[in-house]
């Protein structure tokens, strides 16, 4: 039996801490353990300070926030947005660097997303919607 929750919060930095905490409860209760949780978390983060970041770029907007838990099964996370679309298939891919005078500061988020994450989709201007992010985990 799924069951579906829906937070929508302003896209602030200062809401990041209760978007994850709200989606940490989402998958403990699916099963996951505390490493799952974390890497989730982690996953759900990134996406949101994309939104506020490059999607809003400090403008105001909102964040909604919507979770599907299927106990035992897996999570789906949905996040929607009102602000600029971009094409993720333009980001380069993540390439480690060997020294510390070679790393980039930001450029790691689709990627811990993708890695944390089963399934990632982006879809943008979708009717009456907007930008939409979808994420699924399974156990």
């Amino acid at each position: 039996m799924t069951t579906s929750r829906q937070l929508v919060v302003p896209a602030r930095h200062d809401q990041l801490a209760q978007l994850a905490t709200f989606v940490a409860i989402a998958a403990a209760e699916v099963g996951f353990d505390e490493t799952q949780v974390n890497r989730i978390e982690l996953a759900v983060d990134e996406a949101c300070s994309n939104i506020i970041d490059h999607a809003y770029q400090g403008d105001l907007g909102t964040i909604q926030l919507e979770v599907d838990i299927e106990p035992q099964r897996q999570l789906t996370v949905v996040l929607i947005d009102q602000g600029e679309s971009f094409d993720p298939e333009h980001v380069p891919a993540y390439a480690p660097c060997t020294s510390l005078d070679e790393a980039k500061i930001g450029g790691l988020g689709i990627h811990l997303m993708r890695q944390a994450m089963d399934n990632v989709c982006y879809e943008f201007g979708v009717p009456g919607i907007g930008n939409r992010l979808t994420m699924i985990k399974q156990l």
